[in-house]
């Protein structure tokens, strides 16, 4: 991709060394640190040396124009990259200090839970969609009870709580999205990793899902993958640019919306490039 003329050398060499970047916030404890991240597809680098600190209970957002490796990142936090047969990555991920190559990978997506772009339930009734993750890991209490909870967490429970054995397709797209959260919610994660979670959404159905993330801090650490600079703005705590598969710039959102520090940042988020 083409960088705009006026970016400075001084942060391209940054960037290019590898320097890691520092946790936003250091005063909080760290729940992902990521260090030193390549990843490839066959001889295709899609990822250069990340090296990110999230905060727990935070949301972070990654922006960036399409194809910069956003999607990538987050899917190699809870290791979906190995469903690919060309793919691999090297570097450090640490979930709460331990790695998460070596974890076994059922317990890890237990712990680190993925909401796609797309809602994805399953074909099945509401309340079977949120029991799903349970029952498959041995669940010994009240299914009820546990599922209430998970739709109550996820703002829906209101809506649905009469018709739990209908199907889950007879939901609207934002209702069907708000499952998903709640069935990844069901296991109790510690990261939820949102991929454009409401790119196919309407700005009021937007709206709640935003709230509903800002509610869930207290529960789990959030990584949300963006287009939508005003969701980012909105939504994040801190917020990550990312441009060709490189990290540029990391600071609390506040901050990087503000008063960005790299040139790039401030020429993509006045829409100069991307």
């Amino acid at each position: 991709m083409e960088i705009p003329a006026n970016a400075a050398a001084t942060a391209r060499v940054k960037i290019d060394m590898g320097i890691p970047a520092q946790n936003p916030e250091p005063q909080t404890p760290a729940r992902i640190q990521i260090e030193g991240l390549n990843f490839f597809y066959g001889k295709m680098q899609a990822l250069h040396n990340i090296s990110l600190v999230i905060p727990a209970n935070r949301i972070t957002a990654l922006i960036g124009p399409s194809g910069c490796g956003k999607s990538t990142l987050i899917r190699t936090i809870n290791r979906m990259h190995e469903t690919v047969r060309i793919a691999r990555a090297e570097g450090t991920i640490l979930l709460d200090n331990e790695d998460i190559f070596r974890l076994d990978v059922v317990r890890l997506r237990r712990r680190v839970g993925m909401v796609f772009q797309r809602p994805n339930p399953f074909p099945k009734s509401i309340f079977e969609n949120v029991a799903f993750g349970l029952r498959v890991n041995g669940f010994k209490g009240s299914l009820s009870e546990a599922v209430e909870r998970s739709l109550r967490r996820a703002a829906l429970w209101d809506e649905v709580k009469d018709k739990l054995h209908k199907s889950a397709y007879e939901l609207s797209g934002g209702q069907q999205q708000r499952l998903c959260i709640a069935r990844a919610l069901a296991v109790d994660p510690e990261v939820l990793l949102l991929d454009e979670p409401c790119s196919a959404l309407d700005p009021v159905t937007t709206a709640k899902i935003e709230e509903l993330l800002f509610n869930l801090k207290e529960y789990c650490t959030m990584v949300i993958v963006t287009h939508n600079m005003q969701q980012a703005a909105r939504s994040s705590d801190f917020t990550a640019f990312m441009l060709d598969g490189r990290v540029v710039e990391y600071q609390p959102t506040a901050r990087l919306f503000t008063n960005p520090s790299d040139p790039r940042t401030e020429a993509y988020l006045t829409g100069r490039f991307g």
